[in-house]
């Protein structure tokens, strides 16, 4: 990257250095490599944008992945960085927009009655991924995702934060354990926010239009203001709001449902419609309105952060930020309706609402660093989603259901919709360590605790149903989940890296000490009335006494394990602007309990990563190229999957690989032409048969060859064969983004055009699920933009999605997939009922930004 070796600072030097003012202290760190490149210094993030100085090198990227502040290409971890310019320039506003341009990381929705839409996505990084059911009683994720130092994970779905005023996004592939531990088992995503800044006053507003192809008008309004208080404090204030117009169509339709007789279970065979212009009558009943765009989005939020330098040595910096998001509708598509429609009957709405407080204290005690970091996070989701699909295909059609009357003993409509409501606390604390940066022997060390709370309450619902069938207590009620879970997380960890040739070869260990324990207890079930000789539910109580409402207790379990995770790594510096390395890492998630008496605990499963990578900077610091090879082995995988009754059942899934090449390529081609690539490659397989059931202890059986019946589904044979491919990852993903900055009436202007490609992917590990649901097809993607900047104002246009691909993102059925999926039962679903989740549809819109 350098010509020459950069200077150091000595120690005598950075005696004198932290006894000046901070801000001065950070222009000097911030000064000694700029002097040894080619390039201006960086502005500061809160001042006043001006006249943008002509470079043809790349600029320094920073980032803590490492839990220090350093350059991104001495950094030997695969990570992929979109910096607070690139968010801007690509229009990124939610998950949705940002997770493309990330090579490492897909992602799904769906299914069993959870809802779609923002808040609601399953992340997975590098291929490791078993497409199985995500829910409030399953595993917790495999990748953990972080605002700034605190975890922002919970168990149905990271936070969808509105992107605005962030410093950037750090995507760190593969296990990251030892420094990040729980749930950062495939990898890291950090959304890392803009600090106060006491040097100066800045301010910027944005707002914003756009059309949706197929839908409605959004609008965005969008403020920051940084306030110096003093010379050594600072308040940055932020807020949002932001209304993303709907494009799914809730189509006027009808469902009829059999007329069952004895033998069969006897059931209700009148007609349900959601028409406006519907007339009720003894064999029909009006329930629901069709509406156009049905799927509109409104998110309010906003953001206060203090910082105070105590002294040269210790600031205090705690942070407010909170955000509510509500969604109506449904975002996936049933394609027997049309490619962005579907027939609902019952209300869909998600209220997301959650607040985080923060506080980092960062100092020194003599020549280490001490950083403590404290996080209370709370997030309350009340949920409505219409679970018409199980009625009628589980319930009626395959006549699993029983006999659904009022109190009168007539037969009635069975259609079921859903009110939950999850209420999440999560507290955590981080303290730890870190020797000079610049010591040949160097250290980071610390201790994590954490301690999530999940208060679950699901209210399955029948309108009229007779009072003998429903749920003591809940009128109307089927079946009810009441359920408290409490994941804990203790752990120790360190990195001790040493320079055994100093700016050339060193090598890192790093392990981490971790105790988890999950506690999982509550109500779940019918009444005694409808399901007498259940195990579950009222007939199943372990307790009399009422739980939390709900009739009774009729489960209590818990898991305890411990463990360690280690790494290693070696780095080779070759030149002060190429790096090769070599790391073994380790990650895993917790193990922990499944609610029905009779199926065994779900145990820890481990990844261990085996890297290649390396970081190089040719033609003078114009051409960046980054990337790793690896091979992952995730030893006895969790499996979710929906059992009998839409159940949830965790299992461990034996054994895959993951072989993989991922890499970034950054080209300043010219003053005006910036090229950035970023492609990944994965062979994500099975290296043991999935045979779909464990022994007593949860150990997954590896025998079954054809002629082996499974005792939990009678089929034969292995569920999934050795070789399998891996669900939802592309054996290919990669984009491509130019843009070109020129002069215009003696203002800077851009375009800049983006593609994306993503491979087919398959949607189930099973080999039956898998072959229902179909697979998701490869596609192409194309964003277009461009803007002008004159002194304070810039404006900019953008078209999204330009070619307005349907992008199949995931697909998923409300019951089984081999119920709700199965082929040629229904004629209007002659490919059973299964939803798709399409990408947004070509989007035109346009922002004005002004800074002050």
């Amino acid at each position: 990257m350098h010509a020459s070796k950069s200077k150091k600072i000595t120690r005598a030097q950075r005696v004198r250095l932290v006894r000046l003012p901070l801000a001065a202290a950070i222009c000097l760190a911030m000064a000694a490599p700029a002097f040894a490149q080619d390039a201006a210094p960086p502005a500061s993030s809160t001042t006043t944008p001006a006249t943008k100085q002509k470079t043809t090198t790349l600029g320094e990227v920073t980032v803590t992945a490492q839990k220090r502040t350093e350059n991104l290409q001495k950094v030997p971890i695969s990570i992929n960085v979109l910096a607070q310019d690139q968010l801007e320039a690509l229009q990124v506003q939610n998950f949705n927009d940002y997770v493309k341009y990330l090579p490492s990381v897909t992602f799904q929705q769906g299914g069993g009655g959870i809802a779609t839409g923002p808040g609601f996505a399953t992340i997975y990084m590098r291929g490791v991924a078993s497409g199985g059911n995500t829910n409030h009683s399953g595993s917790q994720p495999s990748v953990g995702v972080y605002l700034d130092d605190q975890p922002v994970t919970t168990i149905q779905g990271p936070l969808d934060i509105h992107m605005y005023d962030i410093a950037r996004i750090e995507v760190l592939a593969g296990p990251q354990g030892t420094l990040y531990g729980a749930s950062a088992e495939a990898g890291a995503l950090r959304i890392i926010t803009n600090k106060p800044d006491p040097s100066a006053f800045a301010a910027n507003y944005t707002v914003g239009t756009d059309q949706v192809d197929h839908g409605g008008i959004g609008d965005t309004f969008e403020g920051m203001l940084n306030l110096p208080i003093s010379s050594n404090a600072a308040v940055r204030l932020v807020g949002w709001h932001e209304h993303d117009a709907g494009y799914i169509d809730n189509v006027a339709g009808t469902r009829t449902f059999p007329n069952r007789t004895p033998p069969d279970p006897p059931s209700w065979g009148g007609t349900i419609s959601n028409a406006d212009n519907c007339t009720p009558s003894a064999t029909l009943q009006c329930v629901g309105h069709a509406r156009k765009d049905y799927n509109d989005v409104n998110t309010n939020g906003a953001r206060a952060a203090l910082k105070v330098d105590l002294n040269d040595d210790w600031s205090i910096s705690p942070t407010l930020m909170g955000q509510q998001t509500i969604s109506h509708g449904s975002f996936a598509s049933d394609p027997a309706i049309g490619s962005l429609a579907v027939t609902h009957f019952y209300p869909e709405r998600v209220d997301d609402r959650w607040w985080q407080g923060a506080l980092t204290v960062q100092g020194k005690i003599g020549n280490f660093d001490l950083t403590y970091a404290y996080a209370h996070l709370k997030r309350d989701q009340e949920e409505q989603t219409d679970y018409n699909d199980y009625s009628f295909w589980y319930d009626t059609l395959l006549s699993y259901g029983a006999y659904i009357h009022d109190n009168s003993g007539a037969l009635i409509n069975p259609s079921e919709f859903i009110t939950d409501r999850d209420a999440y606390t999560n507290s955590s604390h981080e303290l730890r360590i870190a020797s000079p940066s610049d010591d040949r022997l160097r250290l980071v060390a610390g201790a994590f605790w954490q301690k999530q709370k999940h208060d679950i309450m699901q209210d399955y619902q029948i309108n009229d149903l007779g009072s003998d069938l429903s749920v003591p207590g809940w009128p109307n009620t089927i079946w009810l989940t009441k359920q408290m879970r409490y994941d804990h997380d203790e752990s120790v960890f360190g990195e001790l890296s040493y320079d055994f040739i100093p700016d050339v070869l060193t090598a890192t260990v790093g392990d981490r000490y971790f105790r988890t324990r999950n506690n999982l207890y509550g109500f779940y079930g019918f009444s005694s009335g409808f399901s007498p000789g259940s195990s579950y539910g009222q007939a199943g109580c372990i307790s009399p006494e009422p739980f939390l409402g709900a009739p009774c207790m009729d489960f209590n379990k818990q898991v305890k394990e411990s463990g360690s995770l280690k790494k290693y790594n070696l780095t080779w510096n070759i030149s002060p602007s190429k790096m090769l390395y070599l790391t073994r890492s380790e990650g895993f998630r917790p193990g922990g309990v499944n609610r029905a008496g009779d199926i065994p605990p779900y145990q820890a499963d481990f990844l261990t990563n085996l890297e290649l990578g390396w970081k190089t900077t040719w033609l003078d610091n114009r051409l960046s190229f980054n990337g790793a090879v690896f091979r992952e082995t995730w030893n006895h995988f969790q499996f979710n999957i929906l059992g009998p009754n839409g159940l949830t059942i965790i299992e461990n899934a034996n054994s895959a690989r993951i072989d993989g090449l991922e890499s970034q390529l950054n080209w300043q081609a010219s003053y005006n032409l910036t090229l950035t690539a970023g492609v990944a490659f994965y062979d994500a397989k099975l290296t043991a048969p999935y045979c779909g059931f464990t022994d007593a202890n949860g150990n997954p059986s590896t025998n079954c060859p054809v002629g082996t019946i499974n005792p939990s589904t009678g089929l034969d044979g292995p569920q999934a064969a050795t070789g399998t491919r891996l669900p939802i990852t592309p054996r290919f993903k990669g984009n491509l983004i130019a843009r070109y900055a020129f002069n215009l009436g003696g203002n800077d202007a851009y375009v800049q055009g983006a593609f994306v490609h993503v491979g087919e992917r398959t949607t189930d590990l099973r080999a039956v699920e898998s072959n229902l649901l179909g697979n998701l097809p490869s596609y192409n993607s194309v964003d277009i933009s461009a803007g002008i900047q004159k002194n304070s104002w810039s404006v900019s246009v953008y078209i999204d999605n330009l070619f307005d691909t349907r992008a199949a993102q995931y697909k998923f059925t409300e019951c089984g997939v081999t119920i709700c999926g199965a082929h040629g039962v229904v004629p209007q679903y002659p490919d059973g009922q299964v939803y798709t989740g399409f990408s947004q549809p070509r989007t035109i819109g346009i922002r004005f930004k002004q800074d002050f």
